[in-house]
C-alpha cells in the first residue's frame, strides 16, 4: 500500500523533504588504467593509469543519494584543514550541496580511501585517516553547528552514518538523538561495530548481518526467519528501536517493527537477480532510501522493498555512485505488483 500516493506521487514527495545527515565523511579517490604485465620487482600486477576521479564517499555518499532522489540533503561533519579538505569542499561545491554543516579541525586528516581499479576490478585500496574520537571541544563546537540548523530549518529526518571515523562519539549521538526525539524528526542508523549499542530510541536501525551478528553477540541464520525475527526482536528491546531492518546480501533485506495497523509484524524481502560489479557504497543507498520512506509514514514493508531495489542497482556499477532516481522508479512500478495492490 502506498498510503494514497501513487508511485510517480511518493517519488515526487521526496522532492519536498530535508534530511540532515550525521557522520563520517571521506573522499573517494579512484584511479582507473590497464593491467597488462606483472611488475619484476614483487608478483603484483601494473596498473597503467589512464584516468582519476575523486568523489564525495562515506556520509557524503548518502548526502549525494539523498539529492539524487530529489531531496535536499543537509550534510553534517569533520574534515581537516588539509588540500584534501579543500578538495572535499570543493567536490560539495560541484554537487551544488550546502557546507554550512560541515566543520573544518587542525587535528584531524580529511578520510581519504584510494582504490586503484585495473582492467575494470578493483586491484587496491589505500586509506589515509585517523580514527580517534572528537576531541571536547570539536564536540560542543559540532554540536551547536547541528542544532543551530535544525533550529533554522524544518529537518523531515536525520540519518547517523558511522564509518568508525571518530565523528560520531557517544555523545554525540546521544545529544542529537534526544533533540530528534523531542522536536519529532525521526531517525534512522547505518551502524558500525564501535558504536553499536549507542543508538537507543532511535526510530530505525540498519545494520548488515556481520554488523547484526557482531552487535548482538549472537549466531543469525539468514535463511531461517525465526532466527532472523529473534535477533531484531532482541536488538528492537535492548536499544528501545521502533523499525530494526537488516540487510542479507544474497538473502535480501529483512524488517521488523510496527505496521500501518500498529501491530508487530516482520517482512522478508528476497534479493534481486543483478550483474553485480562492485558492492560499494550499497549501504549508503539502502539507508537513504529506507530514510525517505519513513519520513512520508510509508508501511516497513515499502521501506524494505523499496531500498532494497535501489540498493541491488548501485552494486551494477564499479565504485561508488548514487541510486538513479529515473530507473529506480521504472523498476519501482513493477516490483510493487508483487508487494501491494495498487
Amino acid at each position: 500500500m502506498l498510503s494514497n500516493h501513487t508511485i510517480s506521487g511518493l517519488f515526487n514527495a521526496f522532492n519536498d523533504l530535508k534530511v540532515l545527515i550525521v557522520g563520517d565523511v571521506m573522499i573517494d579517490a579512484n584511479l582507473f588504467g590497464k593491467v597488462e604485465r606483472i611488475s619484476p620487482e614483487a608478483p603484483v600486477p601494473i596498473v597503467l593509469i589512464e584516468n582519476r576521479k575523486s568523489l564525495l564517499g562515506g556520509a557524503a555518499n548518502v548526502a549525494l543519494n539523498i539529492k539524487s532522489m530529489g531531496a535536499i540533503p543537509i550534510m553534517c561533519s569533520i574534515i581537516g584543514t588539509d588540500t584534501r579538505g579543500d578538495e572535499f569542499l570543493q567536490l560539495m561545491e560541484d554537487q551544488n550541496m550546502r557546507n554550512d554543516g560541515i566543520i573544518r579541525s587542525s587535528f584531524r586528516p580529511t578520510t581519504t580511501k584510494y582504490r586503484v581499479i585495473g582492467n575494470k576490478m578493483q586491484m587496491l585500496r589505500v586509506d589515509e585517516e585517523i580514527d580517534t574520537d572528537l576531541t571536547e571541544e570539536e564536540s560542543n563546537q559540532f554540536l551547536k553547528r547541528i542544532e543551530e540548523i535544525i533550529e533554522a530549518e524544518k529537518v523531515d529526518v536525520i540519518i547517523f552514518e558511522d564509518y568508525n571515523k571518530g565523528v560520531l562519539t557517544a555523545k554525540v549521538i546521544e545529544k542529537v538523538i534526544a533533540l530528534a526525539n523531542k522536536l519529532g524528526i525521526p531517525t534512522t542508523v547505518d551502524p558500525k561495530k564501535k558504536n553499536f549499542d549507542q543508538y537507543n530510541q532511535v526510530t530505525l536501525f540498519k545494520p548488515n548481518l556481520k554488523e547484526l551478528r557482531e552487535g548482538l553477540k549472537i549466531d543469525v541464520n539468514p535463511e531461517d526467519p525465526a532466527s532472523l525475527t529473534n535477533a531484531l526482536n532482541l536488538l528492537q528491546e535492548k536499544q528501545q528501536i521502533k523499525i530494526a531492518m537488516t540487510t542479507l546480501s544474497e538473502y535480501g533485506v529483512f524488517i521488523r517493527g510496527l505496521d500501518s495497523d500498529k501491530n508487530e509484524s516482520y517482512f522478508q524481502i528476497p534479493a534481486h537477480r543483478r550483474a553485480i560489479t562492485d558492492v560499494s557504497g550499497a549501504g549508503d543507498t539502502v539507508i537513504s532510501v529506507a530514510s525517505l520512506c519513513l519520513a512520508l509514514n510509508q508501511h516497513i514493508a515499502l521501506i524494505a522493498a523499496l531500498s532494497n531495489l535501489a540498493g541491488g542497482l548501485v552494486c551494477e556499477h564499479i565504485g561508488v555512485v548514487p541510486v538513479n532516481r529515473e530507473r529506480l522508479m521504472k523498476e519501482t512500478t513493477l516490483l510493487l505488483q508483487d508487494y501491494f495492490s495498487l
